[in-house]
């Protein structure tokens, strides 16, 4: 029987970038779901303030080249990776040179809040399902954390939802608490999804696209929420629990592994025995 598949993507993981909540659970959980037998991957954007010498990335020719559509113009897509060596783990890096050479993640220097987050999002979301296929690599869940990795559900179900690679996936949406200034993205998202042919039913929550929002719409289109954080706010949890069929509650440091394994567990579980019926 072939090791059941986990694709991680992630907005932030450390040491790349600096140690968070959100950094530190895409960092380690990983690596202990894949000592515990399973298949990993794993992606991040490649901002441009994470340090390319010291972290020994370098590009993957074979899976760059592609052009990938946001807004009617074509962006070239860089793929690069790098390994945690004492975690026999390699991150995979979704790069662009206008939307990520940036030396900052999604506000500059003097606090002003990048308003191309929301193509800078578009964009790494296919990149990253445009670069699984590539790989030939079909997954059994996507755990996708942060609301920079909220385009993937929705794309997953609706744009690629006839795509063999991601059919049978599971979809699993961490949210976590925004301590960032950042609130909003730019409401010209909501047009610009529609471009992808994806119908306004699906996103009637990104007509304010604020974090929240994005937020409830991954969960709108995915199987199980985590709340990654103690303190989200009590009524958009409610707002976000409503979506799902499955939720796991904030874990702590300890055990946490084993909480996650067995909750991916549950969920592949119930879908074979849904096909099997």
């Amino acid at each position: 029987m072939s090791k059941p598949r986990v694709l991680y993507v992630s907005q932030e993981i450390f040491p790349y970038l600096p140690e968070s909540e959100m950094s530190n659970v895409s960092r380690f959980l990983p690596q202990g779901i894949q000592e515990k037998g399973k298949e990993i991957r794993t992606f991040m954007p490649r901002f441009g303030c994470i340090n390319e010498r010291r972290h020994q990335l370098h590009e993957v020719i074979r899976l760059s080249g592609m052009n990938l559509i946001i807004d009617d113009h074509d962006h070239p897509l860089i793929i690069k990776v790098a390994s945690i060596q004492q975690a026999r783990m390699q991150v995979y890096f979704i790069d662009n040179e206008e939307y990520f050479k940036r030396k900052s993640v999604f506000q500059g220097t003097e606090g002003e809040i990048h308003t191309d987050n929301h193509e800078r999002m578009m964009f790494f979301g296919k990149g990253v399902l445009e670069t699984v296929k590539k790989l030939s690599w079909a997954p059994d869940i996507i755990h996708c954390h942060g609301w920079f990795t909220s385009m993937l559900p929705l794309y997953i179900r609706t744009a690629y939802k006839n795509d063999p690679i991601f059919a049978n996936s599971k979809i699993v949406f961490s949210a976590y608490e925004n301590t960032s200034d950042v609130k909003k993205v730019n409401r010209s998202l909501y047009n610009k999804i529609q471009a992808d042919g994806i119908d306004v039913s699906e996103i009637e929550s990104l007509q304010n696209p604020s974090l929240e929002n994005l937020e409830i719409c991954a969960a709108q289109h995915a199987d199980a929420l985590v709340l990654g954080s103690e303190n989200i706010d009590a009524a958009h949890k409610l707002e976000l629990t409503s979506k799902v069929d499955h939720v796991l509650e904030f874990q702590g440091n300890e055990d946490y592994v084993d909480a996650y394994d067995e909750f991916y567990d549950n969920i592949l579980e119930e879908s074979s025995v849904l096909i099997d019926s």
